[in-house]
């Protein structure tokens, strides 16, 4: 009888130790927050004559989550509409006209369950899709009477794409369709037919930690029939639908400018179980309309021996130069892909003409890696970036793509986290055929940025000068707000959209007149304000050094209420970043300016539960790209130390009850701060990785291998130190984290380490969730499970006795 109670009580101690647990809410005050009204989303028509604004389900129910889901290459589907799982929809299309901000509302089935719309090039209609339980609709509206009609006869499949594009005629569609006649899915098999086995020659391939991969044939016959499609032409009015070509499995299908061909990336076998499959053999061909191969531009083979932060050989960043009938454009590595290599170039830009009998033109060789190719409408303009990875650097190119003999112009040339010298980024329009280019205007380009300062954030537009290489600015944020520009509305500039925003106002769409002095801009909505409730928070920008030296800053946030001179239990939120400049690393990030918004599971949430937030705490680590992380535990310890003693000479934050939180590589931050000091109270770690062994071939910007490393590998992997994890950590996971590196296991081995040296730590495990949690119920419980921590650990904590 002992013995059976004995038995009894064990079973009732692992109960209590790992149970499943209802959904639990936080306070009717963050619930009222948290469920609010979310303003629409808005996108510009490509003439700039309307704008659409677009209503959307913010947190969808469990439920959707818990729909069946296939893992296949890389990819995660839903089998019952061959579509994406857990996209996110929209539910309601509304039409603004410009400038006169009449509407029209888009008459839609109840229940509908809307993708992202495209506009038709001529901005006269707008396509999208609407999701069924069993299969995905396309759907067309028209914009100058508002009314929208189904296509019929269309099964879309949306596996691995949107599943439509418009074509430059802004009447025909390129649609991917389910195959006709496709039949059942693949059985699995009952009784396996023999082991599953993967093997290797001796070859190094370093393989990053790549989640929902192929496991088996089963999976390789799923990953066929689900994303096997077929492309067709669809007439936006009469319907008529024509195949083109034969059945496959499509990466890209990008129709030419004049509509004539197209580019073609198709996969086939051998697939990889280690890959995903964008790194699967595929053809790169050119098809006209009826299907028929024109040109092969490649044979691209399994790219499973690409070197660490490297790329594959042959073409890549293909596409087509828009404001051409048929030139295709690509880029080469002329390193064999290899970032250890020395050579003088590591790229190369080609461009061939149809009919694609003659030898392709070399336009430019790249010193750096090529990341982006952005084109002009005319006079052969074209914009390269390179990258050097070893001091992260990025640079731009001005060239000539008509006269390809004339060396580049350097642009510009930066520290990729150089923030101040930010010259913007180019603003973009549509050609009438849908492909989107600079936007010239004479001899000059627009550039909008943030305007990152040392004062924070205040968002530009510039004029700039080709042929002078000068900027001129056109609008400048006003210091008391925060205000963007969207859009261009005239070719010159001389009108634009903007989204303004300041800590009282909710952000909104203006029209502005950048000419004939200063000109008050006109309302073009009324969005209000969805949670005044959370006015009373206060924030401020706050700058302080470390140690040794290096300028920090966080955004100070106080609770609705406060009450000067008050200490406060307090939270830092963080999330680390490499630099090579300490000079950079202390750049300040965001503005003051903002509307503040609570969404979703964020910890800013904490502020209605009366606790500081450090927001964006600086956590930079600062050195040579090659060892950077040789010293990244006592850099994190001397910025949070840094942070803390701020915050208490500001007079906001009780040093006795102070905890730190983070989210992905800031959960692996907040586990380490734990470990390796006691600055804190208690810790929330959320969807991080702790046990870097489990990512041996690199993390974050780590290019060194476990076995070139093991020590660092090893001191920065608080799995390794959970020992001396003497403050309490409540560890959350997504079930379904599908994120490179932060697989699940890691939050559930941390819970056993900690657990197993007697500290005191819970997880939380969230079922479906993936490495941002979506649904509503995954939310709230978030939000209960952190407010109560904190409460318990921090702002109801003992004094600590002194040393």
């Amino acid at each position: 009888m002992r013995k059976t109670t004995a038995v009894l009580g064990l079973l009732l101690c692992a109960a209590a130790a790992w149970a499943q647990f209802s959904y639990q809410k936080p306070s009717k005050e963050i619930l009222d927050v948290l469920h609010a009204p979310a303003p629409p989303q808005v996108i510009v028509s490509p003439t700039r004559d309307a704008m659409l604004l677009m209503d959307w389900l913010r947190y969808p129910p469990i439920s959707q989550l818990a729909q069946p889901m296939l893992r296949l290459a890389g990819n995660r589907i839903n089998p019952n509409t061959n579509g994406p799982h857990n996209p996110r929809f929209f539910t309601a299309f509304t039409i603004k006209r410009l400038p006169e901000g009449t509407e029209i509302k888009i008459p839609l089935p109840p229940g509908a369950r809307l993708s992202p719309p495209e506009w038709s090039p001529d901005g006269k209609q707008l396509a999208f899709t609407n999701t069924l339980a069993a299969g995905i609709e396309l759907w067309v509206a028209d914009i100058p009477t508002g009314k929208a009609r189904r296509l019929a006869g269309i099964s879309i499949n949306a596996a691995d794409d949107d599943g439509f594009r418009w074509m430059p005629d802004s009447r025909t569609l390129l649609v991917r369709m389910i195959p006709s006649g496709r039949g059942k899915p693949p059985a699995a098999p009952t009784v396996p037919t023999g082991p599953n086995i993967q093997e290797s020659y001796g070859k190094g391939a370093p393989v990053w930690t790549f989640q929902d991969l192929l496991r088996n044939p089963h999976d390789e016959s799923l990953y066929e029939y689900y994303f096997t499609a077929q492309l067709a032409l669809v007439d936006s009015l009469t319907g008529k639908i024509e195949p083109l070509g034969k059945p496959g499995i499509f990466q890209t299908a990008l129709p030419s400018p004049d509509g004539k061909l197209f580019l073609i990336a198709r996969v086939h076998r051998p697939y990889s179980y280690l890959y995903p499959d964008r790194n699967f053999p595929k053809e790169l061909e050119i098809w006209d309309r009826q299907g028929r191969l024109v040109h092969k531009l490649a044979s691209l083979p399994l790219a499973d021996s690409v070197p660490t932060d490297g790329v594959p050989t042959g073409p890549r960043h293909y596409g087509w130069r828009p404001s051409e009938p048929a030139t295709l454009v690509w880029v080469e590595a002329l390193d064999d892909g290899d970032p250890r290599k020395k050579v003088p170039h590591r790229d190369r830009v080609l461009m061939l003409k149809a009919p694609f009998k003659d030898a392709p033109v070399e336009l430019v060789r790249t010193e750096h890696r090529a990341m982006s190719l952005t084109w002009g409408e005319r006079d052969g303009l074209l914009l390269v970036t390179d990258y050097e990875r070893e001091r992260r650097w990025v640079r731009t190119l001005l060239l000539n793509a008509d006269q390809p003999a004339k060396a580049p112009r350097l642009l510009w040339s930066r520290d990729l986290r150089d923030r101040y010298k930010d010259p913007g980024s180019p603003v973009l329009r549509t050609l009438p055929n849908g492909y989107r280019v600079l936007h010239q205007h004479q001899d000059y380009i627009f550039l909008s940025g943030a305007g990152a300062s040392p004062q924070g954030e205040r968002p530009f537009l510039d004029r700039f000068d080709l042929t002078t290489g000068k900027s001129e600015r056109l609008f400048r944020s006003a210091a008391d707000c925060y205000e963007s520009v969207v859009a261009l509305l005239e070719e010159s500039g001389a009108r634009v959209l903007t989204r303004r925003e300041s800590p009282s106002e909710p952000p909104n769409y203006y029209l502005r007149t950048l000419t004939g002095g200063t000109q008050t801009p006109v309302p073009l909505t009324a969005f209000r304000d969805p949670t005044p409730q959370l006015r009373g928070i206060r924030k401020q920008l706050v700058t302080y050094k470390r140690s040794d030296g290096v300028q920090l800053s966080f955004t100070l946030y106080l609770p609705p209420g406060y009450k000067e001179g008050t200490r406060l239990p307090t939270i830092v939120w963080a999330y680390p970043l490499e630099y090579n400049d300490p000079a950079t690393a202390g750049q300040v990030a965001g503005s003051p300016q903002r509307f503040t918004v609570l969404l979703g599971a964020s910890h800013l949430f904490l502020l209605l539960a009366g606790y500081a937030i450090l927001d964006n705490a600086a956590m930079p680590v600062v050195g040579d790209f090659r060892t950077v992380n040789d010293t990244y535990v006592e850099q994190i310890v001397s910025s949070a130390k840094a942070a803390i003693d701020k915050a208490v000479e500001l007079g906001v934050t009780d040093p006795e009850r102070v905890g730190v939180g983070g989210h992905s590589y800031g959960a692996f931050m907040t586990a380490n701060l734990l470990a390796h000091s006691d600055l804190f109270r208690a810790g929330v770690a959320r969807s991080g990785a702790y046990n870097r062994t489990l990512t041996p071939f690199g993390f974050q910007s780590e290019r060194r291998t476990f076995w070139e490393a093991p020590d660092l590998y090893i001191k920065v992997s608080p799995f390794a130190h959970a020992h001396k994890i003497n403050e309490p950590l409540l560890l959350i996971h997504g079930e379904a984290d599908n994120n490179a590196g932060t697989f699940p296991i890691q939050s559930e081995r941390m819970y056993q380490a900690i657990r197993g040296n007697g500290g005191q730590v819970r997880l939380v495990m969230l079922p479906h969730e993936s490495h941002g949690y979506a649904a509503r119920e995954s939310i709230e419980h978030v939000l209960w499970e952190m407010i109560r921590w904190f409460d318990q650990y921090v702002k109801n904590a003992p004094r600590r006795s002194a040393p």
